[in-house]
């Protein structure tokens, strides 16, 4: 009685390896990547440069930096908005080098 199903002889075919050959120098390359994506850094600036924020790529507050005209102590409240603005824009170029990443290494593939 005959086998069903499988590949001749048993074997894998070489496509298959060929397959699973790039896909993981594929992860290798995304691991390699993505470590060089947390270590880069990401500074955005609110309220005309008065309050400026350093991210990583992984997103972790790394500096701020205020200046001294931005110190009113009638107008806490716009100092922290100037600051939560900073921080979000810089994360916002942290996740946007981080799509383009990933684009760059998934281009053509249909992900």
């Amino acid at each position: 009685m005959a086998k069903r199903g499988g590949f001749p002889g048993g074997g894998m075919p070489g496509g298959y390896a060929n397959m699973l050959k790039q896909a993981q120098r594929m992860q290798r390359q995304m691991e390699q990547n993505q470590k060089e994506l947390e270590e880069k850094e990401f500074t955005a600036a609110a309220g005309g440069g008065a309050v400026e924020a350093t991210v990583t790529g992984n997103k972790a507050v790394k500096k701020i930096k205020i200046s001294p005209d931005a110190l009113d102590p009638e107008d806490v409240e716009m100092l922290e908005d100037m600051i939560v603005a900073a921080i979000g824009e810089a994360q916002a170029k942290a996740d946007a080098e981080n799509e383009a990443m990933l684009g760059r290494m998934t281009g053509g593939m249909g992900f």
